[in-house]
């Protein structure tokens, strides 16, 4: 009998998934002994966040952001991060060209689409300040899937984008952007995407998270050597309505596929600087509080995440 793992995905399935799909499409799953199943947020319209349905046991894993992994640790959910999605931040405040705000300090002021996810606004801000503004701006909040619409139609004078998804529609378009990186502005962003489990089932299940892991490795892995190949069957395999266009996908993919591996060509790997440094920041910044508002001083960053169950 398959042990059933159900993975709740942050989007839409996408270039960030891809290795899954590999994994599932090659049967590599199924020759470790899982039954997959992909659990896409727009089956409740994104009303439940990937991580929450992981917390809640109505998913055995989720693909989130490392500040999920913090928020719900801070709330003592036990939840661990168990492979880093992207090796590297592959995301950017972008404005419009056209707009002439070049700079993140020329935000002040402006309207910033935000997608409410915790933290978010305070990186903003700080990104502003570090380049020498006042950190005042105005957080809009259109429906998730408009935000970059927003942008576009100029609704919004900034918002956060993956740059393997909207930077290449905006390429594709010739929709010309500023592109601000976290790391250029002094702010030590986290790995995000992750792949997110509670705890307690990956101790009690760790055979078959090894298991998962290994065959998403080899998904993965097979992206960044046929990124091409690699678009097609995410395409097929997915059959989402969204994953129509071939062409885009491919160019997606091939920029995409260059974030999976570190610079050893591994898969998954965490390294414990990277949380630190970002744990770091939201200490000092006096962003972490437990649920009674207390701020914390200090945080063991080892609880966060672990590599114990990657090849």
């Amino acid at each position: 009998m398959p042990t059933r793992i159900r993975l709740a995905l942050d989007w839409t399935p996408n270039t960030n998934h891809t290795g899954f799909f590999i994994a599932l499409a090659n049967g590599s799953y199924e020759r470790v002994g899982l039954q997959v199943e992909f659990i896409s947020p727009d089956a409740d319209d994104y009303r439940l966040t990937p991580a929450r349905r992981v917390a809640r046991g109505e998913a055995e894993l989720a693909v989130a952001p490392s500040e999920s992994i913090i928020s719900f640790q801070t709330n003592a959910v036990p939840m661990v991060a168990v492979a880093a999605m992207l090796a590297r931040d592959a995301s950017a405040i972008v404005t419009l060209k056209q707009s002439g705000l070049d700079r993140p300090s020329r935000l002040d002021g402006k309207v910033y689409a935000s997608y409410s996810a915790r933290y978010e606004d305070e990186i903003i801000r700080q990104m502003i300040v570090n380049d020498g503004g006042r950190g005042q701006f105005v957080s809009h909040k259109p429906a998730r899937l408009d935000i970059w619409h927003a942008l576009l139609t100029n609704e919004a004078d900034a918002t956060w984008i993956f740059l393997p998804w909207e930077g290449v529609e905006a390429e594709q378009r010739d929709i010309q952007l500023n592109q601000f990186l976290l790391e250029e502005y002094e702010i030590p962003y986290g790995y995000s995407p992750v792949l997110a489990a509670h705890h307690n089932w990956a101790s009690q299940n760790a055979d078959a998270l090894r298991g998962f892991l290994a065959a998403t490795t080899e998904g993965f892995q097979f992206a960044v050597r046929d990124p091409d190949e690699a678009a097609r069957i995410l395409l097929e395999t997915a059959r989402h309505p969204t994953l129509t266009d071939l062409d885009f996908l491919e160019k997606s993919q091939q920029v995409a596929s260059g974030y999976y591996l570190d610079v050893d060509g591994r898969w998954g790997v965490m390294r414990r600087d990277v949380w630190n440094a970002f744990v770091g920041w939201l200490i000092r910044n006096r962003l972490l509080n437990y649920p009674d508002g207390e701020l914390i001083q200090h945080f063991d960053v080892s609880t966060l995440y672990t590599n114990d169950y990657l090849g």
